[in-house]
């Protein structure tokens, strides 16, 4: 079975990443763990939140480090036992990264299998590692993000490691 969650996108809170300083940046790195889990860091700093994403800051040593996290307003199916799944918009300016898309579902997915990202009938392909899913390439992250800024919703389905994908 096929599992997904549902993120309400609000472009309002996509602008919460400039309450940062200029000089900051958010969430983890494309290939490593959760913000929560990144290297000895300052203590993260929440900086502020609207209509169900926050924006978090924090200090890490390759810098600062400044994202976005949303929770979706629904998860499917129901009252599956799993890690509160997560959307987040990361950037890391002393390394030159913005605008980093991952989503994590909270569970294992299937190893090699991909997420099917939909945002307002526009369609993406993330590879998957580990419970999270991310896009291939920055210019991929770069066109999500533009397209999470104009839809209402956005439709993320993944394949866990146990359980058998859905037909499509």
């Amino acid at each position: 079975m096929r599992r997904y969650l549902r993120l309400r996108l609000i472009v309002s809170a996509l602008s919460l990443v400039p309450l940062a300083p200029a000089h900051a940046a958010a969430g983890p790195a494309k290939k490593s763990a959760t913000p929560a889990a990144a290297t000895p860091a300052t203590a993260t700093q929440r900086l502020g939140n609207a209509e169900g994403w926050a924006a978090y800051q924090y200090k890490d040593k390759s810098g600062q480090v400044c994202y976005l996290a949303g929770e979706p307003q629904k998860s499917e199916p129901a009252g599956i036992k799993r890690k509160p799944p997560t959307a987040m918009v990361t950037h890391r300016p002393d390394e030159k990264v913005a605008n980093v898309v991952s989503f994590v579902e909270g569970y294992p997915l299937k190893e090699g299998s991909s997420a099917a990202l939909d945002i307002g009938g526009t369609k993406f392909d993330l590879f998957t590692k580990g419970d999270s899913a991310w896009a291939a390439t920055s210019d991929l992250d770069k066109t999500i993000v533009e397209a999470m800024a104009k839809g209402k919703q956005a439709v993320l389905k993944g394949t866990p490691q146990k359980g058998k994908p859905a037909s499509e």
